[in-house]
């Protein structure tokens, strides 16, 4: 027995979201199907009006609903440290932290040939425009993933900014705070035991 044609769109408009699998599209459509009108609406609202209002800064790159974003508009931010993440999803888990007062650049991805994303796919040449353009910035934080990609990314980008007198660093890999350290991989450990800090 086949979906009605309404639902079938649903669940395969579903489906197209990352992480979601026929089980849980099937799940979504037929909550959504019992959903009340008004909430609907709301929803699809919601929907239109991300992808009408929403565009990447200008300046950084990250996601916003004016240009320069918020961000890139505090003169409170410390102009002199830039931390570079791979998507403006990942700049909001910084900014969660409270810890961190600098700028951001979002880069749009990583490097990944066989996903052909090469340096030109990146936000990579306005990184560079921005350094030159800023001489405050002594500090560059690269902050991508500790994937194979994100490595290779963040050592692509320390080779292209150093030579300007920049320092760049990388953010600490390692194991994360309450684990035993008999449960850590290989490559966790190794990076724990690299970034360690006196104290």
């Amino acid at each position: 027995m086949q979906y009605p044609e309404p639902i079938a769109k649903l669940i395969d408009s579903y489906m197209h979201l990352p992480g979601i699998g026929r089980k849980t599209a099937v799940r979504l459509a037929y909550f959504t199907v019992n959903m009340d009108k008004t909430d609907i609406a709301n929803f699809a609202e919601a929907l239109t009006e991300t992808k009408d209002k929403l565009r990447y800064c200008s300046i950084c790159g990250n996601l916003t609903d004016e240009d320069p974003c918020e961000i890139c508009q505090d003169p409170t931010r410390d102009q002199s440290k830039i931390l570079v993440v791979e998507q403006p999803k990942d700049i909001m888990v910084m900014e969660r932290m409270k810890d961190y007062h600098g700028l951001y650049h979002v880069l749009g991805g990583v490097l990944s040939p066989i996903d052909g994303k090469g340096p030109d796919e990146l936000n990579v040449r306005s990184l560079i425009k921005r350094l030159q353009a800023n001489e405050a910035v002594n500090e560059v934080i690269i902050a991508t993933n500790a994937t194979p990609e994100g490595e290779a990314t963040a050592m692509y980008l320390s080779k292209l900014i150093k030579p300007a007198g920049i320092k760049v660093t990388r953010l600490a890999h390692g194991l994360s705070v309450g684990s035993d350290i008999e449960y850590a991989d290989e490559m966790t450990l190794f990076k724990a035991v690299q970034g360690r800090t006196e104290i």
